[in-house]
């Protein structure tokens, strides 16, 4: 059941990218880091998230090798590129520059990570305008934070409250559990399922008395959803525009030397 559900939040996500107008706001982008079967197998889950309205726009996988334990190894992942997270932020770029027009740039808020320099390097450099926030040396717990580091948490705060989501309502993310995901298009078929809860579902925040949702901010809908509306209709793959990589998400063609997904068992 959680598997179907996956599928069609996947679809359903796709659907709503075709109604979303023209982009007109920055996209906060970030990696959510978590890990398949075991620490040495890592999983970057890729969020593109709007600056103002708060609203998913786009999550892609980018799986490499873990750190493990060893905090050296963590060090080098950030200066040093990464083919795997390269590729995704290009996938997500030309997901997201379809939604722009040719005489804009894309504007992203991104932090200190290398590959996003990379990533725009060549024809998506003309089209791309990266605000680059890298992550300040923060003191002890509870000490108070620099400005440099406010400006930081600000401009990202989108892809970081997405994130908290994700590790507190998700029992494979949390910090310390041993429900962990054992397949990448599972892990992404219930991160989709996240956004689509916080796109139409959630409030865009709970300490204001703000009740509108990413989607109302859109224009995607007029009023919060329910469960029971995502789920009124069935969508199918064919009748969908699916990215290559979204196409493979769904038919769990991602992970090599794994079963792909029968097609009597996708409905």
């Amino acid at each position: 059941m959680a598997d179907r559900l996956g599928r069609h939040a996947i679809l359903f996500h796709a659907r709503c990218l075709r109604e979303v107008g023209e982009i007109s706001e920055p996209i906060v982008h970030d990696h959510f880091e978590t890990f398949i079967g075991r620490q040495d197998q890592a999983l970057g889950i890729g969020t593109a998230v709007g600056a103002e309205s708060w609203f998913v726009y786009d999550i892609d996988p980018a799986l490499h090798r873990g750190s493990g334990r060893r905090p050296d190894r963590k060090r080098a992942m950030l200066l040093h590129p990464s083919k795997a997270y390269i590729r995704s932020i290009r996938r997500t770029i030309r997901t997201l520059l379809a939604r722009i027009s040719t005489s804009e740039r894309l504007h992203c808020r991104v932090d200190g990570r290398v590959d996003y320099l990379a990533a725009v390097m060549g024809p998506l450099a003309s089209r791309v305008c990266l605000s680059v926030y890298p992550n300040p040396q923060r003191g002890p717990k509870g000490s108070p934070r620099t400005a440099e580091a406010q400006l930081r948490d600000w401009a990202m705060f989108p892809a970081d409250q997405l994130h908290q989501l994700i590790r507190h309502t998700c029992a494979d993310h949390k910090r310390e559990t041993i429900a962990f995901g054992r397949r990448l298009e599972s892990i992404l078929g219930r991160a989709h399922l996240v956004a689509v809860w916080k796109n139409f579902i959630k409030r865009r925040t709970e300490r204001r008395p703000d009740k509108t949702t990413p989607a109302m901010r859109l224009g995607l809908a007029t009023k919060r959803w329910e469960w029971d509306r995502i789920f009124t209709r069935r969508l199918f793959p064919r009748r969908e525009r699916l990215s290559k990589s979204t196409h493979a998400l769904y038919w769990k063609r991602w992970t090599p030397a794994m079963p792909a997904l029968e097609r009597r068992h996708a409905a």
